[in-house]
């Protein structure tokens, strides 16, 4: 199969008419440039002759086909798992941006199972606030601090219930695959009185979280982040705010010249490849959280230093 330099969407735009993101119940705001997250094309039906010249145009990649559909998993399978992770990418992007905001969130109990530790110290509706004594800010952060140690630790599960505070001690078992558990399901609740929504289609995976991300920070808040250039980047994010590496770094890199950005926000874990596959008037920014890449963007506004690749 032949990849290629995909489609980018500025985040800030429109996508058939229709705003990107689209925030109701509160004020948003322009900005004079743009944020684009960029994308890598699929070539499905190659033959011979397509593969040679793709082999020689260093804007394309030929790649096994098991690469991109995996034995034992079916084209629908594959293309319904990465809208999955579109859809996630989505979501944890709201979570942390809107943290950024001063939105924080809290850890919700949704169910104690019957039979496991938990059910002797907590109930639906209480809210988990730390572990050992650690803050618990998203239901991730808390999966974390539960596994970090060995089946059979006792953890110091700080909660909140009915708006008293209490500390219940509660040694974990052994669940799925030998993963430490209490026997709780928790929810991310993170109260605000705004709606955010994404209209954009036809992508799929993870990799266009940082840029979301971005992208509701700059509409819902006044700091025109871009500085009126146009900023192309890539990178997964989750709910804590932690921006992690991709694939098809050399045509992401090509679709971002061609959409005339001038500055790539990089995943620190590919930076190497980014650099060897450098673009002419490309400036490749090195970022490893949400929070780095804001500074950076903050950074370049002002016209001083950023992490290069």
């Amino acid at each position: 199969m032949i990849e290629g330099p995909g489609p980018t969407v500025d985040t800030l735009g429109t996508n058939d008419d229709k705003p990107v993101i689209e925030v109701s119940g509160r004020e948003t705001y322009r900005s004079a440039g743009q944020l684009r997250l960029v994308t890598v094309g699929v070539q499905p039906n190659t033959d011979l002759l397509s593969a040679l010249r793709a082999w020689f145009d260093g804007d394309e990649a030929v790649v096994p086909r098991e690469l991109i559909y995996p034995p034992g998993q079916s084209e629908e399978e594959v293309n319904q798992q990465n809208e999955a992770d579109f859809r996630a990418s989505q979501s944890s992007a709201e979570t942390s941006a809107l943290r950024e905001l001063g939105f924080p969130v809290s850890v919700k109990v949704t169910r104690v199972l019957p039979d496991r530790p938990a059910a002797a110290a907590l109930k639906a509706g209480d809210v988990i606030d730390t572990v050992d004594g650690q803050q618990v800010t998203s239901r991730q952060r808390l999966v974390e601090l539960i596994t970090a140690k060995p089946a059979g630790s006792a953890l110091a599960i700080g909660y909140t219930r009915n708006g008293t505070k209490a500390t219940a001690t509660i040694k974990t078992v052994s669940g799925d695959g030998n993963t430490p558990q209490i026997g709780v399901e928790v929810e991310n609740q993170q109260p605000h009185p705004f709606q955010v929504t994404f209209d954009i289609d036809k992508i799929g995976g993870p990799s266009a979280g940082l840029m979301f991300a971005l992208g509701i920070i700059d509409k819902l808040g006044p700091d025109d982040l871009t500085g009126g250039k146009i900023i192309a980047g890539t990178g997964t994010i989750d709910d804590e705010g932690r921006v992690g590496p991709i694939g098809g770094i050399p045509q992401k890199l090509v679709g971002a010249k061609e959409a005339r950005a001038t500055v790539f926000l990089t995943p620190a874990d590919n930076c190497e490849e980014a650099v060897a596959n450098a673009q002419p008037g490309l400036a490749l920014v090195k970022v490893s959280t949400l929070d780095e890449a804001l500074s950076a963007l903050r950074a370049l506004r002002d016209n001083r230093p950023v992490p290069r690749c």
